[in-house]
């Protein structure tokens, strides 16, 4: 549910533009502090994708629906998962990583919030930095 500091985006990229690479930009360029994926509907050709407990991503080549983009957004640091289907419905997801190229579109919805400020810092909790999320005043 939206509230009154809340703002939303939308924004389509196209062929052979990179899919990560651009959300940041778009994030960075519209000074979002505080956000999230709503949705996302397009394709890709190239992937590059960090699987669960992987040290680094995987690449592949072809034809590729994106099925889900989900994700906290700030231009203090985001974190994005993807999930992509080849031409035989075979579903694939992971941590998204730059070098995911678009096919034919992507078509995103972004929301925001004034509300927060999220950041990403390391807290002990686990090795990797997390989100931390602080609450503005009104």
């Amino acid at each position: 549910m939206q509230n009154q500091s809340d703002q939303s985006y939308a924004l389509r990229l196209l062929p052979g533009q990179d899919l990560r690479e651009n959300i940041e930009t778009y994030v960075n360029e519209h000074k979002i502090q505080a956000g999230w994926v709503v949705a996302c509907v397009g394709s890709l050709t190239d992937y590059n994708i960090r699987f669960a407990n992987a040290n680094a991503g995987t690449r592949g080549r072809g034809h590729f629906e994106i099925v889900s983009l989900t994700g906290t957004l700030s231009q203090n640091g985001s974190h994005l998962h993807i999930s992509i289907s080849d031409t035989t419905g075979k579903t694939i997801g992971g941590h998204l990583l730059q070098g995911c190229k678009i096919f034919t579109t992507a078509e995103i919805i972004l929301t925001g919030s004034a509300k927060y400020i999220f950041s990403r810092q390391k807290d002990g909790s686990t090795p990797w930095e997390e989100l931390q999320i602080t609450e503005l005043e009104e």
